[in-house]
């Protein structure tokens, strides 16, 4: 018989689609709320005069959580979700010329950083090693789990993790960590950038976060076949076949309490009661739009904490082909301090920024007209805080076609045939992510894990929280583990 209990859910977003799915499979009654017509939220997709581009999201890691849920409804993912790991992870090019090349293949991968640049293969190994050591201690308890619960910290697993707390040197920046582990500044520059993976600063983040390596370089990296958007489409297609209902164009304007309690959600077409409310939308969104009503319950120290930083994008279609490209590549800037300086604390963007260009069509060829590629540009800047984004995005796209044109050899502003930008204000627009941020909160700070907002309102019964604004973070996998957090924590 269907369940009389029902869950609402605020978001398409991958996390808010896990969650439904999760609930779907505990016997709930699933409805999702989403205020764009399409699903996704940053995970989605556009087309332009024959170029297709991933909007969001570039890089696959961690698949097993995608697997998980189609296993969680008896069927096997390879079925309906195919994904082929890299071989060569991402290309990296250097100012000075020095040309890296990331490969999966831990003893290979040594090698060629000791044959570009003079580190020691054992350097690279130790170096995995201290990551692996760090997920090895932390993914328990900050990864898998809540940290606002106290049988989180009753379990033996947890207890022994609290008593090699040092090793996860959380006390010392990423950067000074790096240091300590390598001589040359590429290498070192190489492995800082792994901050970047949650939007934080490794001149500022904690060493901690040096167990991000270790995800990508143990668990591999991978192309999902049909771009990144099949990971949004098929697990929209699995929630549909255990009974979730999506309602697109559809945004919720109001969390609806009684008392302290949960009684459902208002929108466009009325109020709509339930059991359990699940937020996918940002934390600081959830409270000052759909909760504004009720100023009490805002966790201020939490809403007031400094974001992550955003990105400045452009989709390029260009009218030629890059042998020595691949799926993943970055362009170095060739004085990385200066660049984070320019985003933390001068909230602009560097003249010489790091540059990230993914070209999907080099996996999927029907991505790009033949003989053409999809440039995927991005670079980091600070979440939005009034600038000038206009200014900064025209000196911006010409300081990149500067870099790409010289680093590469060849003009690239006559090759481009069309041209989309996507910035912090319209990430904020379209993705409900407060200031365009993109991992909510950043990680500036060794006590950061600890500072997110929980999964489960401690003041609202029946309110719970998913999604990169919350614990444990942002990012695919991490949304994933959020959604698989809120579903133990309503069992």
């Amino acid at each position: 018989m269907p369940s009389s209990k029902k869950a609402l859910i605020i978001g398409a977003g991958i996390a808010g689609i896990a969650s439904a799915i999760r609930l779907a499979v505990k016997g709930y009654q699933v409805e999702v709320y989403e205020a764009n017509n399409y699903p996704g939220g940053k995970l989605s997709q556009f087309e332009q005069n024959g170029y297709r581009f991933d909007a969001g999201p570039s890089l696959f890691t961690m698949p097993q959580y995608v697997d998980e849920l189609f296993e969680l409804t008896g069927k096997n993912p390879s079925d309906y979700f195919r994904y082929q790991k890299l071989d060569t992870v991402c290309r990296y090019f250097y100012e000075d010329g020095t040309r890296l090349a990331a490969y999966a293949d831990v003893d290979k991968f040594g090698k060629e950083v000791q044959a570009q640049t003079g580190e020691s293969a054992m350097a690279v190994n130790q170096y995995l090693a201290n990551s692996r050591r760090i997920y090895d201690i932390s993914n328990h308890v900050f990864l898998e789990r809540s940290l606002h619960r106290l049988k989180t910290y009753l379990r033996w697993d947890t207890v022994k993790s609290i008593f090699r707390f040092g090793k996860i040197d959380a006390f010392r920046s990423m950067h000074k960590a790096n240091q300590g582990f390598f001589k040359d500044k590429r290498v070192v520059q190489f492995f800082d950038r792994y901050a970047t993976y949650n939007g934080s600063n490794p001149y500022a983040a904690p060493a901690t976060l040096n167990v991000i390596p270790h995800l990508e370089q143990h668990f591999g990296a991978y192309f999902p076949e049909g771009g990144m958007y099949s990971i949004t489409l098929c697990l929209v297609q699995l929630a549909e076949s255990v009974g979730v209902k999506f309602h697109y164009n559809n945004p919720v304007t109001e969390i609806i309490l009684n008392g302290r309690a949960i009684k459902g959600i208002s929108t466009k077409d009325g109020t709509v009661e339930g059991d359990i409310v699940a937020s996918n939308m940002d934390i600081w969104f959830t409270y000052y739009n759909l909760l504004s009503g009720y100023p009490k319950l805002h966790p201020q120290k939490i809403l007031s904490q400094e974001r992550s930083s955003s990105a400045l994008i452009f989709y390029w279609g260009i009218k030629a082909q890059f042998k020595e490209l691949d799926l993943h590549n970055i362009f170095f800037s060739a004085d990385y301090e200066s660049e984070f300086d320019h985003i933390w604390h001068g909230k602009d963007i560097y003249d010489d920024p790091t540059i990230y260009l993914n070209i999907s069509s080099k996996y999927k060829p029907d991505d790009a007209p033949e003989g053409c590629e999809n440039w995927f540009v991005m670079i980091n800047v600070p979440a939005n805080s009034g600038q000038n984004w206009d200014t900064l995005i025209t000196e911006a796209r010409k300081n990149i076609l500067s870099k790409l044109s010289r680093v590469l050899g060849k003009d690239i502003s006559p090759l481009i045939a069309n041209e989309s930008i996507l910035d912090p204000r319209n990430i904020e627009s379209r993705t409900s992510s407060y200031q365009g941020s993109l991992y909510g909160t950043s990680s500036n700070n060794q006590f950061a894990a600890f500072l997110r907002h929980a999964n489960k309102s401690s003041k609202v019964e029946g309110l719970y929280f998913c999604g990169g604004s919350v614990h444990p973070g942002g990012g695919i996998p991490l949304c994933l583990l959020s959604a698989k957090i809120v579903s133990e924590l309503i069992a």
